[in-house]
C-alpha cells in the first residue's frame, strides 16, 4: 500500500513538475505576414523566406545584430590578401547539426558541409545543382559563378576563396542568407534514399532553432536548439503565426496571440503608440520601392517612353495617400541614407504635357494600352501596392495611356516577373549588406537581367555594368563612391524604373518584449530575444 502511495506521490508530483514546466516556457509568437517559398535561402530573395530560415542556419560569417558589421559565426577567424583576391577562414570546431525525424548526424559541421553549400550552386555537376529548380538567384546575379576561382580545403579546418579579381564587398556578401550553410551528411543521406528535395522542406541546421512543423499559410513551430554552438536562446520556442491582412495582425497583438508582428498599416500607428500593452520601434530603412518597367519589350525599350511615365505619375500624391509621412520621394536606387547616393541627381518633374510629347515623339500620340502588376503582398517599401497601382492608373490615362492592374499569389507573381512575362511590375528592395553593390548588381546589372534573374526591369546598361563592376574591385571607398554617382546619372539618363520611395520601417510588439534589435536589412531575428 506505501509503495502504491509512493507511486501514486511520484507520479502526481511528475504531472505537476511537467505542467509547471510547459507553463514556463517561453514562447513567443511573431505574427509574420506571409509563407516561406521553402526553407533553403540559397533560393530565394524574398525577406519572407529570408525570416522563416533565419532560425536555422548560420553562415561562416555574419552580420552583428542591429548593424551591418560583421562578425565571426562559422569561422571564427579570417585573413584577406593584400590583393584582395583571396579570402581564407578558419572553421569553428565542436558546432552540432540539428536532427529531425528522418536524419540523425554522426558528426560535426565541417569543411564538406562548406565545399558542398557553395558547390551546390556553383557547380553544375553537384547532383543537388538542380535539386528544387537549381534557381541561385542572389549567387548568379551577383555573378559569383565568375568571380569565384577557386574554393580549396587548406586543411580540415581552413578553407580558402580565391578570386577572379577583387571583390570589396565579398566578406559582407558571405554574411548574406544565400551563403547559408547546409549539412552535405543529410545531402548524402537524402540523396540514398532518392529523396533530395527534402533536404529545402525539412531542413536542418546549426542555428538557434530547429523546425518543428510547417502548415503553409498557417504556422511554422520551432524550438531552442540545445546543441547550439552560440549564445542559447532565451526564449524556449517561436511560433510564426501567418496572416496577410496587417488588421488580423494587430488584432492578435493587442490580444495577446503574438508579441511582435509585422507591417502595421500605416494608419493604424497613432493607435499603437497610445496603447500601453504595445512598443513601437522604428528606423529609415534601407530599401527601394519602385515600378519596373520590362526594357526588353516595347514599348518599354524606347527611353521616351519611360521618362514620360516618370513625368506622368504623381509621387507626391502617392507618398500622401499611401505612405501617409513614413516615405520620401526616390529619386535614386540606392536610399540617401547610404554612403555614394548622388543628392545632385534631379527628379523627373510632374509634366503631363511634356510626357504626351515625348509619347508622340516615339509614336504614340494617343497613347498605348499596358499593365501595372501588384504585389500582392505588403512591405515597408510599398505599404499598399494596389491603391498605389490604381493612383498610377488614374495619372497614366491623363496621357492617354491605359493601364490594367492585375496581380497574382506572391510566389507565381516573383516567378513570372523573373521570367519577364511583366510590362510594367512594382517591386521593391531592402539592403542585404550596406554596400551600393548589393542595390545595383541584382536589380540593375546585366548578369540579373537574364530570364529567370532578379531584374525586374530586365535593363542592361553596358556602360553602367562596368562601372558598378569596376567599383566592386575598388578597395577606397571614395573611388568606388565616384563610380557609383557617375552609374546613378547613368541611370537617371536611362529611367529604366519609376522610382518611388523610401520608407520607414515600423516593428509594433507587446512591451514585455525585450532584447529585440530592428536589422538594418528588414530581416526579423529572436535568438536574443527574451519576455519579461
Amino acid at each position: 500500500m506505501r509503495t502504491a502511495l509512493r507511486t501514486a506521490s511520484f507520479l502526481s508530483t511528475m504531472v505537476f513538475g511537467c505542467l509547471l514546466a510547459t507553463a514556463e516556457a517561453k514562447t513567443l509568437v511573431y505574427c509574420s505576414e506571409g509563407s516561406p517559398e521553402n526553407f533553403n535561402p540559397m533560393l530565394n530573395t524574398t525577406g519572407t523566406t529570408f525570416d522563416a530560415n533565419e532560425p536555422i542556419y548560420n553562415r561562416l560569417v555574419e552580420f552583428r545584430p542591429g548593424s551591418t558589421e560583421v562578425s565571426p559565426a562559422l569561422a571564427d577567424r579570417w585573413e584577406i590578401a593584400e590583393d584582395g583576391k583571396s579570402f581564407t577562414f578558419h572553421l569553428r570546431r565542436g558546432v552540432k547539426w540539428q536532427s529531425n525525424k528522418n536524419f540523425k548526424p554522426s558528426r560535426d559541421f565541417n569543411i564538406d558541409d562548406v565545399m558542398f553549400s557553395f558547390e551546390r550552386q556553383w557547380k553544375d555537376a553537384n547532383p543537388y545543382h538542380k535539386v528544387s529548380g537549381g534557381g541561385y538567384d542572389y549567387f548568379n546575379d551577383m555573378s559569383f559563378n565568375k568571380l569565384l576561382a577557386s574554393i580549396d580545403m587548406i586543411d580540415a579546418d581552413t578553407v580558402r576563396f580565391t578570386l577572379n579579381a577583387p571583390q570589396a564587398p565579398f566578406l559582407s556578401d558571405l554574411a548574406m542568407d544565400f551563403a547559408s550553410i547546409q549539412s552535405k551528411e543529410y545531402a548524402d543521406a537524402l540523396l540514398k534514399q532518392g529523396k533530395p528535395e527534402l533536404i529545402d522542406q525539412e531542413p536542418i541546421g546549426t542555428g538557434p532553432f530547429e523546425l518543428v512543423q510547417y502548415q503553409r499559410d498557417s504556422t511554422i513551430r520551432y524550438r531552442a536548439f540545445a546543441g547550439h554552438w552560440g549564445p542559447k536562446a532565451k526564449l524556449d520556442a517561436l511560433v510564426f503565426s501567418i496572416n496577410k491582412d496587417p488588421a488580423v495582425r494587430l488584432a492578435k497583438l493587442r490580444a495577446n496571440e503574438c508579441q511582435v508582428m509585422s507591417f502595421p498599416n500605416l494608419a493604424d500607428l497613432p493607435a499603437i503608440k497610445a496603447d500601453s500593452a504595445l512598443q513601437l520601434m522604428q528606423q529609415p530603412g534601407l530599401n527601394i520601392g519602385y515600378l519596373a518597367f520590362n526594357n526588353q519589350k516595347p514599348p518599354f525599350t524606347d527611353k521616351r517612353v519611360r521618362i514620360a511615365i516618370n513625368m506622368a505619375i504623381d509621387k507626391q500624391a502617392i507618398l500622401q495617400a499611401v505612405y501617409q509621412g513614413a516615405g520620401q520621394p526616390a529619386k535614386n536606387l540606392i536610399p540617401p541614407t547610404m554612403w555614394s547616393y548622388n543628392d545632385q541627381i534631379q527628379d523627373f518633374p510632374l509634366d503631363r504635357e511634356q510626357a504626351k510629347k515625348l509619347l508622340a515623339e516615339a509614336g504614340f500620340p494617343n497613347g498605348f494600352e499596358t499593365d501595372i502588376w501588384a504585389m500582392p503582398v505588403q512591405r515597408p517599401y510599398n505599404p499598399d501596392a494596389r491603391r498605389i497601382a490604381e493612383l498610377m492608373q488614374a495619372d497614366l490615362a491623363k496621357v492617354g495611356i491605359k493601364a490594367k492592374v492585375v496581380s497574382f499569389e506572391w510566389g507565381e507573381y516573383r516567378k513570372r516577373v523573373q521570367q519577364g512575362e511583366h510590362q510594367m511590375a512594382e517591386l521593391g528592395w531592402t539592403g542585404d549588406n550596406g554596400d551600393p553593390d548589393n542595390f545595383f548588381v541584382p536589380l540593375a546589372g546585366c548578369a540579373a537581367s537574364r530570364p529567370g534573374g532578379g531584374s525586374a526591369s530586365k535593363w542592361c546598361n553596358q556602360e553602367f555594368d562596368a562601372l558598378i563592376n569596376k567599383a566592386a574591385t575598388l578597395p577606397n571607398q571614395a573611388e568606388r563612391t565616384k563610380l557609383y554617382e557617375q552609374a546613378q546619372v547613368i541611370m537617371h539618363q536611362e529611367a529604366p524604373f519609376y522610382l518611388i520611395a523610401h520608407s520607414v520601417v515600423f516593428m509594433p510588439m507587446r512591451k514585455e518584449v525585450v532584447g529585440y534589435k530592428m536589422s538594418p536589412f528588414g530581416r526579423h531575428q529572436f535568438d536574443a530575444v527574451d519576455l519579461q
